[in-house]
C-alpha cells in the first residue's frame, strides 16, 4: 500500500455569494478575482506541504494540471514538479497529470517529463492526461478530437522515450520530420504511467489494456468507483493477466484530528466551500469529447457527484470524504480499501480555504497515527 498527498493548489478567495452570482468557477471566471500576491503566498505554501510530505515518511506527491479555473491553479504542473524533483531526496513525484492534446507537438511532453526523472533521479510518475471537458472550451479546441489526439500524443511520447532518435512521426493530427528529444528519461524503459479517469469505459479498458495504473478521480459516491474498480479488473483478466493492486489509485479528501467532534468543527465549512464553490462547472462534458455509452454513465453518476451533496451524513454514507479522529480515519479507509482492492491512495489532505496550520496538523497525525496502521494491515 502506498500513500500520496494530492495538491490541487486551490485559489481560496472567492465572493460568499459566488455560487449565485457566478455561473462557473471554471473557464470564464473572471480573472480579476486573482490577486498576483497572494497568489505568491499560495504557491510557495503549497510547495512547503508538498515537502513536508516527504519528512513525514509519506510514499509520494501528486500535482495536476488545469487551466483558467479557480479549483486548481497549476496551468503548468511540471513547473512545481522540476522544484519538488531539487528540494526533495526520496519521494515519488506523480504529475498527474499533463493534458496531452493540449501539446504542440506533445514531444514537449516528453522532453519535460524526462527533465524531471533526471532531476529528481528516476522518481517521476508520469501522468498522461485527456485534459478535463472545460479545459477545450479554455482552449477552443474541437473536443471531437480530444480521443484521436491523445491516442496519437500518448505513443509519440513513449517513441520518443523508447526509440532512438532522430526518427519521424507523420500521425493524423502532428507531423514532425526529427523526433530527437534530450534528455531522455532515466527510468527505463520509461517512468511508469499513471492515467486517471471520472467513469469513462474507453478509458477504463484503454488503461487495463496496455498495463498501466488508472486512478479513479473522487467527489464522487463510493459506489461510482466500485463500478469502475470491477470493472478495471474484468479488463485485466480478459486481457490475459493478473491485476496488481499497484494499478488502481483512489483519491478523496481526507481529515485528521484529535477527534471526531473537533474534525468536523474545523474542517466542514472548507468542504463546503470547496463542493459549492470550486466545483461549480466542473462536470461541464462539451459535444464530442467521449462516446455516447460513456457519457451516457457520467451523467448518470453526475446526481451523485459531490456539489449535489448537501448534508455531512451524505457525505460520510457516499465516503465523499473521510473526516475525524485517527481512529475514524484508519478504520473507515481500511474498510474502503479493501472494500475497492485499490493499491494506492491518493489523499487531498489540503481543500479549498483550509489554512496552513490545519493542512500540517492534518497530515502530521495522518501520518504519525493512522498510515503506519494502514501500512502494516494492508499490505
Amino acid at each position: 500500500m502506498k500513500f500520496f498527498v494530492f495538491h490541487l493548489m486551490p485559489w481560496d478567495r472567492l465572493p460568499d455569494d459566488f455560487e449565485k452570482e457566478y455561473e462557473s468557477a471554471w473557464t470564464w471566471i473572471p480573472n480579476s478575482l486573482y490577486e498576483p500576491e497572494h497568489g505568491r503566498e499560495l504557491y510557495n505554501r503549497y510547495l512547503d506541504e508538498l515537502v513536508l510530505a516527504e519528512e513525514l515518511g509519506f510514499d509520494g506527491v501528486c500535482i495536476n494540471e488545469h487551466h483558467q479555473n479557480a479549483y486548481g491553479t497549476m496551468p503548468s504542473p511540471n513547473l512545481m514538479g522540476a522544484i519538488l524533483a531539487r528540494q526533495t531526496q526520496r519521494i515519488k513525484i506523480a504529475v498527474i497529470g499533463n493534458a496531452l492534446p493540449l501539446y504542440n507537438p506533445p514531444t514537449r511532453v516528453a522532453e519535460e517529463y524526462a527533465m524531471i526523472d533526471v532531476i529528481s533521479g528516476g522518481r517521476l510518475i508520469a501522468g498522461m492526461v485527456v485534459g478535463g471537458g472545460p479545459e477545450y472550451y479554455s482552449f477552443s479546441m474541437n473536443p471531437t478530437f480530444a480521443r484521436s489526439m491523445y491516442q496519437e500524443a500518448l505513443d509519440l511520447v513513449l517513441r520518443a522515450w523508447t526509440e532512438p532518435g532522430p526518427f519521424e512521426h507523420y500521425g493524423e493530427h502532428w507531423k514532425l520530420k526529427y523526433v530527437n528529444p534530450w534528455p531522455r528519461p532515466l527510468q527505463k524503459p520509461h517512468p511508469p504511467i499513471w492515467i486517471p479517469g471520472a467513469g469513462s469505459q474507453e478509458t477504463i479498458e484503454f488503461v487495463a489494456r496496455r498495463r498501466y495504473s488508472y486512478m479513479g478521480i473522487p467527489y464522487f459516491h463510493i459506489d461510482f468507483f466500485q463500478r469502475n474498480f470491477d470493472m478495471f479488473r474484468q479488463v485485466c483478466q480478459k486481457e490475459g493477466y493478473a491485476f496488481d493492486p499497484g494499478q488502481l489509485g483512489w483519491l478523496l479528501p481526507i481529515y485528521v484530528a484529535p477527534t471526531d467532534e473537533q474534525a468536523w468543527r474545523e474542517y466542514e465549512p472548507h468542504l463546503w466551500f470547496f463542493a459549492r464553490k470550486l466545483l461549480k462547472g466542473l462536470t461541464i462534458l462539451p459535444p464530442g469529447y467521449t462516446s455516447a455509452r460513456s457519457v451516457a454513465a457520467i451523467t448518470k453518476a453526475a446526481t451523485r457527484f459531490m456539489s449535489n451533496v448537501t448534508t455531512r451524513k451524505e457525505i460520510e454514507e457516499g465516503v465523499y470524504a473521510v473526516v475525524g479522529s485517527p481512529a475514524t480515519v484508519r478504520d473507515k479507509l481500511k474498510e474502503n480499501v479493501k472494500r475497492l482492492g485499490v493499491g494506492n491512495l491518493l489523499g487531498l489532505f489540503q481543500l479549498a480555504t483550509l489554512p496552513a496550520d490545519l493542512t500540517r496538523n492534518n497530515m502530521t497525525l495522518f501520518a504519525k497515527e493512522v498510515m503506519p496502521a494502514l501500512r502494516r494491515e494492508l499490505r
